[in-house]
């Protein structure tokens, strides 16, 4: 066996194993031999190549620095110790000792501080926009440092994974003896040396992080800053890329290159027809009323009048669809269709609700009202319904029990009479043998005036009917009333407490009373009237009262309805300018499915009406503003002026009969003649102004009123909607003067609100502004900045 040897050959700096060196692979014999050393030779080459890779490692990262020799050793000793010797010796020289700051000092620096930070620094808007680019730059750079020590401790993991990673390899790879080689199949080893090689050769300033601001962030700082431009809306055509589909008779090319085609030969046409005299339209007739007539041969006569009536209901449905843009005032009662009525109802601004609703009359011709009482209603002189008139007489005649709001001045009385006129009539005329039971009818209103006004409202239809009406008031003998009864009466107009009086002195009962009206509900609820009316309506006949079932809101079940004797159901109307709590609880006891209509806006004054306001303030300054107004000669007789207190009127009237006037006073103190007396010689004009309190508000109708003075403010703006309803009455304009004191606060803010809804009146600065007139009374209102008091 060849010898081998046994000298240890000095390390190789060759990356390949020694298993790999020509001299360990062959003897001096050229034949393969077994060194006893190679195992030792092989860990001995895998620890060098492994050093020398940190070396080489260290080297890229860091610059080269030489040993350092002796001298520089020594050199750094030597500093060293002198170091220390001079801090040794500068530690035992004596320490100078520093003042301390004074306490005045102190706090006067602190106060400055203070001052400093409190105070406010304006900055410019360049400056603002100044500091925002440079807090976006302090934001991007420390955005910047961030992703470079990201990727730096990215690279350096990285690193650390690939060098254990060939560690790893390594030693897999050369402690098997059999895989000496490298793996010839592994076609990407290069392509992955060169990507590691890429990778340790790039810097962090290779990746690409983004400097400075971006364009959009730009564009945002500078439109948030010098404002954006505004870009015009594009108008987009809707059949500007429409496609058309059509035949045009210019885009024919054919005459353009043939010149035959522009001169064309026009066919001969014989009589009506084509082509050679046929007509295929008239064929086509012929052949179809040939059918017609074979179809119309074989029907029988049920069938063709079937045919007929499925015509005309196909003609009345489109007639009903068809559209008519006439007036409703152009178009005869039946071709009124349904949008017709609604365009009428907000025109007279009707509004009701409440089961089956009739539409309203649009003249007297056109109602269903009796020949005779549209005789009368000539004679009187009516020309035309008013609003609450044209919805109210067609529920009335329905049999239908009745709510109706409107305004003060609005024609309520002829509303309830004429219907309660129609349902007497239907009734068995009084005699000596049931005279005895009571009327017919009964009307309720709260005051004296008011009564009276009805009574001579009434009479102008009663009497050319045979029907005897009587007022039954206070300030009367009852003697005198009671006499006045004897022959029995179809209609009573009463107030509440003279009878009840009357039906506890059993002067009066009410068997066959049927038909009731309470006009004017809210002011007798007002005046304490609420229990006499309750009296009142529990001493009628039970047995005639509707039924409270759906069948109430029907009005053809109601008009041919009878109770168990025979007798119509009672009926119940009550209108009134307002609807408070205690109205509307009278209302649900006594009523029935009611229908309620309401013209306008409840508790809202005529429109006819102009409101003035004047801020007056003291009795004699007064005074000297209604001379004034007076004297102008603007305003013509009949006048009226309101008092609160009825001492302050026959104070006020003899001024005012001082100034050459003749003034007529009226108020609670007076009997019922001298009331009487001032209202006639007001309607016939031998008196010129009226001073009333408000006894005068409600009910009482004088014609041509041109002004109404409130020389004292009404308590609440019902009781001011109420006075100046005196004027403007019928449709006619007027005027109404207020004046207003420091003591009518209360009031201010529903006047205010009350002249803001009118079109035809303003409201005065010195109302518009007034602290009172900016919120309800009672109602919490938060000071203002500038109106706030601080007490130092």
């Amino acid at each position: 066996m060849p010898a081998y040897s046994t000298d240890r050959r000095p390390r190789s700096r060759s990356r390949s194993p020694p298993s790999r060196r020509s001299y360990d692979r062959r003897d001096s014999g050229g034949r393969y031999g077994r060194d006893r050393y190679d195992n030792r030779d092989r860990r001995d080459h895998q620890e060098s190549r492994h050093r020398d890779d940190r070396y080489d490692r260290y080297d890229r990262r860091s610059p080269e620095r030489p040993a350092p020799s002796r001298k520089d050793v020594a050199n750094a000793n030597g500093k060293t110790e002198n170091t220390t010797k001079d801090m040794t010796m500068a530690d035992d020289k004596p320490k100078s000792k520093a003042a301390p700051i004074s306490l005045e000092e102190l706090v006067a620096k602190q106060e400055e501080e203070k001052k400093a930070a409190s105070r406010p620094k304006f900055l410019t808007k360049e400056e603002r926009a100044k500091l925002a680019l440079e807090r976006r730059e302090k934001e991007v750079a420390e955005q910047k440092d961030r992703r470079m020590r990201e990727a730096q401790s990215k690279m350096e993991f990285d690193q650390k994974v690939e060098d254990e990673s060939r560690r790893v390899e390594d030693a897999s790879r050369y402690n098997n003896r059999n895989d000496r080689r490298y793996n010839r199949e592994d076609r990407d080893r290069g392509k992955r040396r060169d990507n590691r090689r890429r990778e340790r050769s790039q810097t962090p300033e290779d990746f690409d992080i983004p400097d400075g601001l971006t364009e959009k962030e730009k564009e945002a700082i500078k439109s948030r800053y010098m404002g954006e431009e505004r870009r015009k809306r594009k108008i987009r055509r809707m059949n500007e890329k429409k496609f058309v589909f059509d035949w045009d008779a210019g885009e024919d090319t054919s005459q353009d290159f043939n010149p035959l085609y522009a001169k064309r030969h026009h066919t001969q046409m014989f009589g009506r027809g084509h082509l050679a005299g046929i007509d295929e339209k008239e064929q086509k007739k012929q052949r179809s009323a040939f059918y017609d007539k074979l179809l119309e041969d074989r029907r029988t006569d049920e069938e063709k009048g079937r045919a007929t009536a499925l015509m005309d209901l196909d003609k009345k449905k489109e007639e009903r669809l068809k559209w008519d843009d006439r007036h409703w005032s152009d178009k005869p009662l039946a071709q009124m269709k349904e949008r017709d009525w609604r365009i009428f109802k907000e025109d007279f601004n009707i509004s009701c609700k409440g089961g089956s609703i009739p539409n309203p009359l649009r003249s007297w011709q056109e109602s269903s009202l009796p020949q005779k009482i549209l005789d009368v209603i000539e004679q009187v002189g009516y020309k035309e319904p008013s609003p609450i008139q044209r919805q109210t007489i067609p529920i009335g005649l329905q049999n239908r029990d009745i709510i109706g709001i409107a305004e003060t001045g609005s024609g309520k009385t002829a509303s309830f009479v004429i219907p309660m006129l129609v349902y007497i009539n239907d009734l068995p005329k009084l005699d000596e043998s049931n005279m005895a039971d009571g009327p017919y009818a009964l009307i309720m209103a709260p005051t004296r005036e008011l009564a009276q006004q009805i009574e001579q409202e009434t009479l102008k239809f009663a009497t050319p009917l045979g029907y005897n009406c009587v007022s039954i008031v206070g300030g009367h003998a009852i003697e005198e009333q009671a006499f006045n009864l004897r022959n029995g009466a179809e209609i009573i107009i009463a107030t509440p407490g003279r009878l009840r009086d009357c039906l506890d002195r059993r002067i009066l009962v009410l068997n066959q009373c049927t038909y009731v009206v309470m006009d004017e509900a809210d002011r007798m609820i007002d005046m304490g009237f609420e229990a006499d009316v309750n009296f009142i309506l529990d001493a009628l006949p039970v047995s005639n009262v509707k039924p409270d079932t759906v069948e109430a809101e029907n009005g053809d079940v109601m008009n041919t309805a009878m109770d168990d004797r025979g007798h119509k159901y009672r009926q119940t109307t009550m209108f009134s300018a307002t609807m408070p709590t205690a109205v509307e609880r009278l209302a649900k006891k006594y009523l029935r499915r009611p229908a309620v209509v309401t013209i306008g806006t409840a508790g809202q004054a005529v429109e006819t009406v102009e409101q003035k306001v004047e801020m007056v303030s003291g009795e004699e300054k007064k005074k000297i503003r209604l001379m004034e107004l007076l004297n102008s000669g603007q305003y013509a007789p009949p006048i009226i002026v309101f008092v609160n207190q009825k001492k302050n009127v026959d104070l006020l009237a003899r001024t005012v009969n001082k100034s050459g006037y003749h003034a007529v006073t009226l108020h609670g103190s007076k009997s019922q003649e001298q009331r009487e007396l001032a209202l006639a010689q007001l309607k016939e004009g031998n008196a010129d102004i009226l001073v009333a309190t408000d006894v005068a508000g409600r009910g009482i109708d004088v014609k041509n009123v041109s002004l109404v003075v409130n020389f004292d403010m009404a308590k609440n703006i019902e009781d001011y909607t109420h006075r100046i309803g005196r004027t403007g009455r019928a449709g006619q304009s007027g005027t109404a003067l207020t004046f207003l004191s420091s003591t009518d606060t209360d009031v201010m803010y529903d006047l205010k609100q009350m002249l803001s809804k009118s079109s035809l009146s303003k409201v005065p600065p010195e109302l518009a502004n007034h602290e009172a007139a900016q919120s309800k009374p009672g109602a919490f209102r938060p000071r203002r900045k500038h109106e706030e008091t601080i007490l130092q």
